[in-house]
């Protein structure tokens, strides 16, 4: 039996990728998989997937004819594994020898449905290490509780799919696909829906997980529509935690963090198109206007003066005025 599948994604990454997969080579095990999937690149990219595929133990080889984008990728990789447990790689990050066997050995110990880790973000020649935001590493804890409080940084906004380990058990429930088409911010409807629906969690220290920052092609370096997914996914996630058992306890963390993300890019205006950036503004104004009017205004109270500014200047405009709701 497979008991690791790791999905990883390239898409016109031929410069990083050798790092990649390099690493990927120092953590092969025999009953480890690695599954490569090219979102159609269209750089130097495939041929080294494809020596990849023939050179790595347990390496396959997955090709999509037409650029889906992360989110679509990763369901691809989702759908073909066999392990018995998944890790998800960026084909522009990389990993230190034995990371995954450690990774595997440490969550078999903890008997958790996922794991989330630590890891070293590189910008550069700069490496920081970046903590999971909860409570005592190594101890088993309820995801559910883990989403509050509110007003603080949780697990729940460590959204980074590739920082952990996930058990097949949680595939088998439909808790890992991605929504898909999501170009940006996939990552947050997956993570609420994690926590809000798994049974246990940890988090563990290892810091083998090497992150790459600042990354020309990467989405979140270009101010294209494809940025604005971001709405999309909030919209999902208000939508799926207002259908929850306890919403009125989650909603309003939910709804700080939306506006918090809002108000990050209203503040990063001139990264964007012109056009693009008339559209986020009447979109997220429009975004403002669907939520929970009373949930609003406690998260602007509760911003600094700065963003809150932001934010409130766009909610009174008309696309935001026009779908406002009393709730």
């Amino acid at each position: 039996m497979v008991k690791l599948s790791v999905i990883v994604p390239f898409f016109n990454v031929q410069t990083y990728a050798p790092d990649a997969l390099r690493s990927l080579r120092a953590n092969a095990r025999e009953d480890f998989e690695f599954l490569l999937v090219d979102d159609c690149s269209t750089d130097g990219t495939l041929p080294l997937l494809r020596r990849a595929a023939d050179g790595i133990p347990g390496a396959v080889l997955l090709r999509h004819e037409v650029n889906g984008g992360l989110a679509t990728a990763r369901n691809t990789g989702l759908d073909a594994a066999r392990g018995e447990y998944i890790a998800f790689l960026d084909g522009d990050d990389w990993l230190a020898p034995g990371h995954y066997e450690r990774l595997v050995a440490r969550t078999e110990a903890l008997g958790c449905d996922f794991v989330r880790t630590d890891h070293v973000r590189v910008n550069g020649k700069a490496r920081t290490v970046r903590r999971v935001p909860h409570g005592p590493h190594g101890v088993v804890s309820d995801p559910r509780a883990a989403i509050l409080p509110a007003h603080r940084t949780t697990s729940v906004d460590y959204a980074f799919a590739w920082a952990g380990l996930y058990h097949r058990r949680l595939l088998d429930r439909g808790l890992l696909h991605f929504t898909d088409g999501l170009r940006t911010a996939e990552d947050r409807p997956w993570i609420w829906r994690l926590h809000r629906e798994a049974e246990s969690f940890a988090a563990v220290g290892l810091l083998s997980h090497f992150y790459r920052r600042g990354v020309a092609t990467s989405l979140t370096q270009i101010g294209d529509v494809r940025q604005l997914d971001f709405l999309r996914a909030f919209d999902q996630v208000i939508a799926e935690t207002a259908a929850d058992r306890e919403a009125e306890v989650f909603l309003p963390k939910a709804v700080r963090t939306y506006c918090a993300i809002i108000a990050h890019h209203l503040g990063d205006l001139d990264k964007f198109e012109p056009a693009v950036a008339r559209e986020l503004k009447a979109r997220g104004a429009a975004a403002l206007g669907r939520l929970p009017q009373r949930l609003l205004d406690e998260a602007l109270d509760a911003m600094d003066v700065t963003r809150a500014t932001r934010v409130r200047r766009l909610r009174r405009s008309p696309a935001a005025t026009k779908g406002a709701s009393a709730a």
